[in-house]
C-alpha cells in the first residue's frame, strides 16, 4: 500500500534589501514570514502601538509564565486578538503541546489577511521555538533548516536545549499526523490492521 506524501509550499526567499543585524535590533520585532513577526515584549508595549499599527498587526501571541504576568501582558485587547500561553523558559517544559494551537492561531490570522506578532519576554527562546515549529510544519522542513531561516531574520534567537530536543522530535510527529490526515478510511483501516498484526508477531 503506497501512501501519498504531503506536499508543502516553498519557503519564501529573503528580501534582497534586508538589513545587517545590529545589537539594538533584538529589542525590535522582525518579519520572519510575510505577515508573521517575532520579537520581545518591548516590541508589544503600549508605547509601540504606532509601530504595530504601521506594520498592520492584527493578532498577537503573548508567551509568559505566571510569575511574569504582572509585566508581560496583553496591552491592546480592544484592538488586537490575543492568544496568551503560559510557558516557562525551562528545558523540562513541554512546549510541543502548544505547537498545534499556535499553528491554528497563526493560520487563522494569515488566511484572513491578518498579521501576527509572536513575543515572549526577550523573543529569543520560547517565542522563537513556536515560530520554528510553525515553519517546520507549514513548509515541511527539518529543525535545523527552520532554525537557520528564523535566525537569518532575527539573529539573537536561542531556544533552550530542551526546546531544541522537542523541536527535533516534532518533525516525525507532524509528518505522521499529516500522513494520517491524508489517508482514506480504507487505507487507515488497513494500516491499523497491519500494525496490530506486527504487534502480535513481536510479542
Amino acid at each position: 500500500m503506497e501512501l501519498a506524501k504531503p506536499v508543502f509550499p516553498a519557503l519564501p526567499q529573503p528580501k534582497e534589501d534586508s538589513e545587517d543585524w545590529t545589537y539594538p535590533m533584538r529589542r525590535e520585532m522582525q518579519e520572519i514570514l510575510p505577515g508573521l513577526f517575532l520579537g520581545p515584549y518591548s516590541s508589544a508595549m503600549k508605547s509601540k502601538l504606532p509601530i504595530l499599527q504601521k506594520h498592520g498587526i492584527t493578532h498577537v501571541i503573548c508567551i509568559r509564565q505566571n510569575i511574569e504576568a504582572n509585566f508581560i501582558k496583553p496591552n491592546f485587547q480592544q484592538l488586537f486578538r490575543y492568544l496568551v500561553l503560559d510557558i516557562a523558559d525551562n528545558p523540562i517544559e513541554n512546549i510541543i503541546r502548544f505547537f498545534p494551537m499556535t499553528k491554528e492561531f497563526i493560520d487563522g490570522s494569515l488566511q484572513t489577511g491578518g498579521k501576527v506578532l509572536v513575543h515572549g519576554n526577550a523573543g529569543i527562546s520560547r517565542s522563537a521555538a513556536l515560530v520554528i515549529a510553525y515553519i517546520m510544519e507549514t513548509f515541511g522542513v527539518k529543525y535545523r533548516d527552520a532554525f537557520t531561516y528564523v535566525q537569518e531574520r532575527r539573529f539573537c534567537i536561542n531556544p533552550n536545549a530542551g526546546f531544541v530536543h522537542q523541536l527535533q522530535e516534532y518533525e516525525a510527529i507532524y509528518l505522521a499526523k499529516l500522513t494520517i490526515q491524508m489517508m482514506s478510511p480504507r487505507q487507515l483501516e488497513r494500516s491499523l490492521s497491519v500494525s496490530t498484526e506486527n504487534i502480535f508477531l513481536t510479542t
